[in-house]
């Protein structure tokens, strides 16, 4: 399983890119998966469905599933913040690439998504020259980045030609899990033990 960091500020264009190579790498025979960070309060239940109902009558986990998809909800009893490890843990290992938005802070190999002039980053500094996990900046003003750099600069517009560098590039993105002692913070999220 490959795993690719997609990191920029919010309106950077990160959902559109990531949008836009699932069928790009689909189209190349890859099976794909998302991990996206959301916020605290998301929700993709709806009051009055089946599943909110079972919820709200105090289910830890409700599984609902068709021919066609399965969906698991879970609720943390107490607060919890998953690393993007756990979630990894989630999912089938057999998928061929997995794209990861957001969890900017992750120690995944990433690439930045960055806009000078976006609707919330303008005026915030670049990540690519602090953060080592960081191997390619995606742009659409190469001429504007804060410092030259080494790394791999992609067109943000061009889905197909960033594609092409994630294959190109495959072995960098092999995922391994931490190696790490068993403790509540590093165990998958199906283990009974607290996240």
């Amino acid at each position: 399983m490959k795993v690719a960091g997609f990191a920029g500020y919010s309106g950077s264009g990160k959902t559109t890119l990531v949008e836009k190579l699932i069928p790009a790498l689909k189209r190349r025979g890859l099976r794909v998966s998302v991990v996206k960070h959301a916020h605290h309060k998301f929700d993709i239940d709806h009051p009055g469905k089946d599943t909110f109902r079972h919820r709200a009558a105090g289910a830890s986990e409700v599984v609902v599933a068709s021919s066609n998809r399965l969906a698991l909800i879970r609720e943390f009893e107490t607060p919890a913040r998953p690393t993007v490890h756990q979630l990894l843990a989630e999912l089938d290992h057999s998928v061929d690439w997995v794209l990861v938005e957001g969890f900017k802070e992750s120690e995944l190999p990433k690439i930045e998504i960055w806009r000078p002039h976006g609707p919330t980053s303008e005026g915030k500094p670049a990540r690519y020259m602090h953060d080592a996990f960081i191997v390619a900046i995606a742009t659409d003003l190469p001429a504007q980045l804060p410092e030259k750099t080494s790394l791999a600069v992609l067109n943000l517009n061009d889905a197909e030609a960033v594609a092409d560098y994630l294959v190109n590039n495959q072995n960098r993105f092999h995922y391994q899990p931490p190696c790490v002692p068993a403790s509540p913070a590093h165990t998958r999220l199906t283990d009974k033990t607290s996240p």
